[in-house]
């Protein structure tokens, strides 16, 4: 299944610039609040040149890549956790993302309306915390009274349930993050993933800029005002301009990477998007490699070998022997699997092993 990521942020900030560029799916994007009227789904492949170069060596006849799914929503305006605007309408559809990316605004333009009129990314962003916070009150508010009524019959997970709503409606009221708010055990962390919480999830940042700001994206007074409010939440940033995103995306393939060059960068803004939503979520990727299929796996860091395995099927992870184990770099230097064994380099891992990012990997399992 793709990580699922939501877009949140006031209207005429990007967010659908944003999200065109990163799908084939072409959400409408006007000058005008609101022009986001259904949620729109994009899933994306993940950039990864590891992935490219393994497809180069095996000459598949199937690659599956990692992906992304992005999933759009009108632009929130204050008072949308209380019906103003058409954003708290959409909002549960990103009730079931693995993160949320915050689009902020970090461009003067007087052609492109601002809802408060000016261009104050620290206010924008605590704008949108608010009402996500104010939403996930009302969630709170409502598991907490039927948590309260099956507690006087004695149930014994809706008293921690209790605990846990008392806990985070505090934090909320008091106009922190449901993520500040730690559960006390496993009971806790259960209720709490099964509330769906929007300010539970990982965060990062998209700081949309324009073009003329590229180059000075390390003095830029309006980035550095998004990382500041960043670092505070522990969260990442990630700096692009949608704008010449939207124009990246018109080029042919081959042309791309002249007009990269001629504007600095070594990439595309959208691989930093991605890659900071697989780092808000601390996840790795490896690999199964062969001539019928190369094939990208997403993971949480910290995983063993067996569970690992267990993405691809349940019977790997019940049946797991070993795992055949390829460096990528080493597999990338030698140029075949067969070099690889020669040269020593593949090695027998067992239970206890815990996958590396770019780990290449063949299971062995019995069932």
């Amino acid at each position: 299944m793709a990580l699922s990521v939501g877009i949140v942020g006031l209207p005429n900030v990007g967010k659908s610039t944003l999200f065109n560029t990163l799908s084939t799916k072409q959400a409408e994007a006007a000058n005008y609040a609101f022009c986001t009227i259904e949620p729109n789904v994009g899933v994306v492949p993940v950039p990864d040149r590891r992935f490219d170069r393994l497809v180069e060596l095996f000459q598949p006849a199937k690659v599956v890549p990692a992906t992304v799914e992005f999933v759009d929503i009108a632009g929130l305006v204050r008072g949308a956790s209380k019906g103003e605007g058409r954003g708290n309408a959409f909002l549960s559809h990103i009730r079931q993302a693995d993160a949320i990316a915050h689009v902020v605004r970090c461009f003067e333009d007087d052609n492109i309306a601002h809802v408060d009129h000016r261009v104050a990314p620290s206010a924008d962003v605590a704008t949108i915390e608010t009402e996500l916070i104010l939403k996930d009150l009302e969630t709170v508010e409502r598991r907490l009274d039927k948590a309260q009524k099956a507690a006087k019959g004695g149930d014994a997970r809706e008293r921690k349930a209790v605990s846990l709503c008392e806990r985070l409606h505090a934090g909320l009221d008091d106009g922190r993050l449901a993520s500040t708010v730690a559960p006390d055990d496993d009971d806790e962390r259960e209720i709490l993933c099964d509330l769906f919480l929007l300010t539970s999830k990982p965060l990062f940042f998209v700081a949309n800029v324009a073009e003329a700001q590229l180059g000075s994206l390390d003095t830029d007074p309006l980035v550095s005002e998004v990382r500041e409010v960043a670092a505070a939440r522990g969260a990442e940033v990630a700096v692009i301009s949608a704008e010449i995103e939207a124009e990246i995306m018109q080029l042919d393939a081959a042309d791309r990477a002249g007009f990269l060059e001629s504007l600095g960068l070594e990439e595309p803004g959208l691989h930093k998007v991605i890659r900071t939503g697989y780092d808000a979520l601390d996840l790795i990727t490896y690999f199964t490699a062969g001539p019928p299929e190369v094939h990208a796996w997403t993971i949480p860091r910290g995983l063993k070998a067996p569970a690992a395995a267990g993405k691809i099927h349940s019977d790997f992870e019940r049946g797991f022997i070993r795992a055949e184990v390829i460096r990528f770099d080493d597999l990338a230097e030698l140029g075949s699997e067969a070099a690889v064994k020669a040269a020593g380099k593949l090695s027998i891992e067992g239970k206890g092993y815990v996958v590396q990012d770019g780990d290449v990997m063949h299971f062995r399992f019995n069932v």
